[in-house]
């Protein structure tokens, strides 16, 4: 009787699992039809309500059951504050609502930061952030959690909790050398008030590239790492000890690591990664330097490893964190701050010449430019399996008249969630 049996519970288990996986591709396509063709829509809300503590830094996922996570660091303050620590939320599939926060890293007398988050090609979530070993961003230890049990309530069970060592090779002095070199070179055409400070940078971080450690610490995330070809994971970094960027890269899902070539600008830093259509790697960076304010840029043809020279992109930016994704129809959308100055406008932008242009772009916020607007930054962005659009943000309110909680502290932070389509942005300002 086994002998008959066992055949038909086996082939049944197989029906039931393709059957599964066709209806799972057959609602992702039904969904993203759906959002394809159907109407514009922006819905948002607070994670949790507003209050005094800093909450900044988010990171957005999309979990294989259609949960949503959220990550961001929580304190009195952040690299100061030893009572940072990593926070996280859930929104189950279909839920208005999103559950209460749980602690998904917390290292007991220093700040944990900028973290990010990604679920790679075997299902598991990644969490990555700096633990701040001296109150300084140049002392950072970057950290990773990886968990396979994270898709119930409350935070995810963590199987593994490693250290991430950044060791650049040999050809980061040197490549830090000629940049310093080239800098060197341009300083006696820069503005007169500029040149003093321009020749101590140089000095300094020419010192600080041969120093050993200092090049091995200070590493921080901020936009989600990037998954290439199912078979390398990239984790964009950079370090404002240096003040530009680097990439962390891991063919053995995080068994041994290996830094890029550095992306030496002038101020270049928290990139994020996209790819064309071509092969070749692109990243968008933030624009920690002097003015004129604009979204820095590189490009990778040998998958990561290095990187051409950085130069400004026509995209404002106030020195403030962006993020770049690219989507199943071939569109980039782009999530920044679109000013020169202020984080008081959030912007999404959409291309479809993979970023030489920008032809639609929509608020998700704005305040008008004063004392007691608002700063709505540090976003990040994902596209859902249905089509659809999530970003999550830092929400930090400026004016007078917010509430007071019962210490009589003004209740003003809190991250923020939105969900949209593609529409909605294409429909431009109303």
């Amino acid at each position: 009787m086994n002998q008959v049996i066992k055949p038909i519970i086996v082939a049944f288990g197989l029906f039931v699992f393709i059957s599964t996986i066709l209806v799972t591709i057959a609602l992702a396509i039904s969904g993203e039809s759906a959002s394809a063709t159907g109407k514009s829509f922006l819905e948002s809300e607070l994670i949790f309500p507003l209050e005094h503590w800093h909450n900044h830094a988010s990171c957005i996922v999309e979990t294989p059951n259609g949960d949503l996570l959220v990550c961001w660091f929580h304190g009195s303050g952040e690299r100061t504050a030893d009572d940072v620590k990593i926070e996280g939320a859930r929104k189950k599939r279909d839920a208005k609502e999103w559950s209460p926060r749980f602690t998904l890293a917390d290292t007991p007398g220093y700040p944990d930061t900028n973290c990010a988050m990604f679920i790679d090609p075997q299902q598991r979530l990644w969490l990555l952030w700096p633990t701040i070993l001296a109150n300084e961003w140049h002392t950072a230890l970057m950290k990773y959690r990886i968990s396979s049990r994270y898709q119930s309530e409350g935070p995810p069970v963590w199987d593994t909790s490693e250290v991430m060592h950044v060791t650049p090779g040999p050809e980061f002095e040197a490549a830090v050398k000629e940049a310093m070199e080239a800098l060197e070179n341009r300083i006696q055409s820069a503005p007169e008030d500029r040149r003093t400070a321009l020749r101590d940078y140089v000095a300094q971080t020419r010192r600080n590239a041969a120093d050993k450690l200092f090049r091995r610490l200070g590493w921080m995330t901020r936009a989600h790492p990037f998954v290439l070809d199912n078979r390398r994971l990239i984790a964009p970094l950079y370090s404002d000890g240096f003040s530009f960027s680097l990439m962390a890269i891991t063919d053995d899902w995080g068994k041994t690591w290996k830094a890029s070539a550095p992306l030496v600008g002038q101020g270049n830093i928290q990139p994020s990664i996209v790819r064309k259509k071509d092969g070749t790697l692109y990243t968008l960076m933030r624009d920690n330097g002097p003015a004129p304010k604009r979204l820095h840029q590189s490009e990778s043809r040998d998958n990561g490893e290095t990187w051409s020279a950085v130069t400004d992109s026509d995209l404002p930016n106030p020195g403030s964190g962006a993020e770049v994704i690219s989507l199943r129809n071939g569109h980039w959308a782009l999530i920044s701050n679109d000013t020169e100055r202020g984080r008081n406008s959030l912007a999404v932008a959409i291309s479809d010449d993979e970023g030489k242009t920008w032809k639609w772009k929509r608020r998700l916020e704005y305040d008008p430019p004063g004392p007691e607007a608002g700063s709505y930054h540090y976003p990040s962005i994902i596209q859902a399996r249905d089509g659809t659009l999530h970003a999550s943000y830092s929400y930090h309110l400026n004016r007078k008249d917010v509430e007071k909680d019962a210490e009589g502290k003004p209740r003003r932070k809190a991250i923020k969630h939105a969900h949209f389509n593609e529409e909605w942005v294409m429909a431009g300002e109303k």
